[in-house]
């Protein structure tokens, strides 16, 4: 009887008594194909209609006779769709379900207007209702509150009892998926031919055992903490978001029970955990800066503001201060900032011989905004300007969750000519691939890492000035360099168009890398800064006739070790490391050529070895080198644990002598260095 009734009315009223429900395809076409497809699953047992910009003035009298019991509409950034949106509230303006670009919804009432206007203006669903925790009106009774994670995982690696530094980072930093993955972990390694390092980590999931490993064999200890839920409105703090995403209860009590020598953080929103050195990654107000001249809104001012204020208070509570290069070290204007470059693993990225073909390659994870801007920059308006190139895209791990909150659209457009990639665990094969290499970044800060990979592997690299700050490049010579799309794009097609040129600047490229940005080179800038911290067991000087009875101890306790008369060594150049006032390592070397030299012996005493004494005495005597110079040694071939070291620092196998060494004999693996 109440269904007849209902029919009635409505009929009364002329109007179809079954409620539709009318969709406005107020956006991009992908986004409204999703949310009508969204709708139909919804309510599979009513009449969806469509509406699209071209119907905008009709509307009203096309629907007339319907009762609307549902109005889906998009709201996005496009002002085209301004009109088909304002006509939604015309037609039934309380039955609007508004769909934001990442296709969330929320239905829009006069009772909850602050709610409805932030939705209408693109705050995510998640965060609409959340209130900062000095809100005095807000009932803190549906208060979406920041939850901080109790508990911790502890996981021993391989400790050698020598000086313990402790390391605390935002994230695990393997596998190695981006820039600051790559400097810490490299670091670490190189760290741990010395130190003995604990590591603090938060985590967003869980670490699996494959990736575990790597870190453990570098690591003396790993504390694994999980990252905090922060749930205050980005807007609502003095200190930066990112600050309080990282305020953890747990880490911070495990962090002030450390027990260790030295004590570094990495990245400026960490820096209130305290410590004795502070790695700025970048310069975190410069990289606002550039984002408040592109955008000049209220919220980017503010973001710029209050980074500026946190950052150079931070700077200035840390005995010392590491930035990525001397444009970020004047920017700080602090005597205690030191400079310790980003940098390469040469061994690892080795020059490939290119391919013919026109193919470019981007990497950037669209995790940091900035990729995400230079991606569509390079795609929007410099490809275009290139028609015959193919482009490949390493966008990082889940890219389009990322795209669709920066983006406000669910992917980016199809292009035959654009490959795209997520998470590569090896980029190696990609730049074989290639045959240039852009860096195309509008906002950037400190120093971009797949630069110097993409020189490294011999790859000439098409840049914006930003995109190679800090590292030293120049235009025409070791990059190609501009930043309007034009003159990147006929940068780009200059060198696809000649092959000598790009191989030219590919292989003065390699060559800078290789002169300044070996992770060897920079881990001892890193050791060398722990030890100002820290303090220094250890005095590396010249060899006086008052040590050859130490040399000889150690000598005869290290059969492997070549065993000549130690007087003898007077005459060439011998270098001695003491500990606690005893020789407890020698090194001695001689010239054999002009440029060239011959290291005849290294030893350690057998109770101070695993502590990084050989390290010092070969980076003591390399740090003497001069361009071009090269050094030779011979070691027995079955002292692996000298081979691997003298890897580690650059020597490369170059020749087998058979028979070469007596008591035992063995072969002698000749091995070369060049400086």
């Amino acid at each position: 009887m109440k269904q007849k009734l209902k029919e009635l009315f409505f009929r009364l009223l002329g109007k179809d008594p079954e409620a539709v429900v009318v969709c406005f395809r107020s956006g991009p076409p992908e986004l409204a194909d999703a949310m009508c497809a969204e709708v139909r699953k919804l309510v599979p047992d009513r009449r969806v209609f469509e509406v699209s910009l071209e119907e905008e003035a009709n509307v009203k009298n096309e629907f007339k006779r319907y009762r609307i019991g549902l109005a889906p509409v998009l709201f996005t950034d496009d002002p085209k769709y301004a009109p088909l949106r304002r006509r939604v509230f015309h037609v039934k303006h309380s039955k609007v379900l508004a769909y934001n670009a990442r296709l969330e919804r929320f239905h829009l009432r006069w009772q909850q207007p602050i709610a409805s206007w932030l939705f209408w203006k693109g705050v995510p669903l998640d965060r609409i209702f959340l209130r900062p925790s000095w809100w005095p009106v807000f009932s803190t009774k549906h208060r979406d509150r920041t939850t901080r994670p109790t508990g911790h995982r502890m996981i021993e690696g391989r400790s050698r009892k020598r000086t313990r530094v402790a390391i605390l980072t935002p994230y695990f930093p393997y596998p190695m998926s981006h820039g600051g993955a790559v400097r810490i972990f490299s670091l670490l390694r190189e760290m741990a031919s010395e130190f003995d390092i604990t590591l603090y980590a938060f985590t967003e999931s869980e670490i699996s055992d494959d990736d575990l490993k790597p870190v453990l064999e570098i690591t003396a200890r790993v504390y694994l903490v999980k990252k905090p839920r922060y749930r205050e409105p980005r807007w609502s703090t003095f200190a930066p978001p990112e600050v309080g995403e990282y305020e953890s209860p747990e880490m911070r009590s495990l962090w002030l029970a450390r027990k260790a020598a030295a004590a570094q953080v990495e990245y400026t929103y960490l820096a209130p955990y305290a410590g004795d050195i502070l790695v700025e990654h970048d310069v975190t107000y410069d990289l606002y800066a550039q984002v408040h001249a592109r955008r000049q809104t209220r919220s980017s001012w503010w973001d710029w503001w209050r980074w500026h204020r946190f950052e150079t208070r931070a700077v200035q509570q840390f005995k010392r201060v590491v930035t990525m290069s001397e444009k970020d070290r004047e920017m700080l204007a602090s005597e205690n900032v030191r400079v310790i470059e980003n940098g390469v693993d040469l061994a690892r990225f080795e020059a490939a011989k290119e391919s013919p073909g026109r193919r470019l390659l981007f990497i950037g994870s669209f995790r940091h905004f900035p990729n995400i801007v230079a991606f569509r920059f390079l795609v929007e308006e410099i490809l275009p300007l290139v028609p015959d190139a193919e482009l490949t895209v390493v966008a990082g791990p889940e890219p389009w969750l990322h795209w669709r909150n920066f983006t406000g659209t669910l992917r980016p457009p199809e292009n035959p000519r654009i490959t795209m990639r997520e998470f590569v665990a090896d980029v190696r094969p990609l730049y074989v691939e290639a045959n240039l290499a852009v860096v195309t970044t509008l906002e950037s800060a400190g120093t971009n890492v797949k630069v110097l990979e993409a020189l490294a592997m011999e790859r000439a690299v098409v840049s914006t000035k930003s995109g190679v700050a800090g590292l030293g490049l120049e235009h025409g010579v070791t990059a190609w360099i501009a930043d309007s799309a034009e003159e990147l794009a006929a940068g780009i097609q200059t060198l696809l168009d000649d092959p000598r040129l790009r191989a030219r600047i590919a292989t003065a490229g390699r060559a800078h890398a290789r002169a300044h940005f070996d992770w060897r080179a920079i881990g001892r800038r890193q050791r060398a800064l722990l030890r100002e911290i820290a303090g220094d067991a250890m005095t590396v000087r010249e060899m006086r006739a008052d040590d050859l009875a130490g040399v000889a101890r150690i000598q005869a306790a290290s059969p492997e070790a070549s065993q000549w008369d130690p007087p003898g060594y007077l005459v060439y150049n011998g270098t001695v490391a003491v500990v606690e006032g005893a020789v407890a390592g020698f090194l001695v070397t001689r010239p054999t050529a002009p440029g060239e030299r011959e290291i005849l012996n290294l030893a350690v005493d057998p109770a101070h070895r695993r502590r990084g004494i050989a390290m010092r005495l070969m980076e003591a005597e390399l740090d003497r080198a001069s361009a071009g110079e090269a050094w030779f040694l011979e070691v027995r071939d079955s002292n692996q644990g000298a081979r691997e070291l003298y890897r580690s620092l650059g020597f490369q196998v170059s020749g087998r002598r058979a028979g070469y060494y007596q008591d035992p004999p063995e072969a002698g693996i000749v091995m070369r260095f060049l400086s």
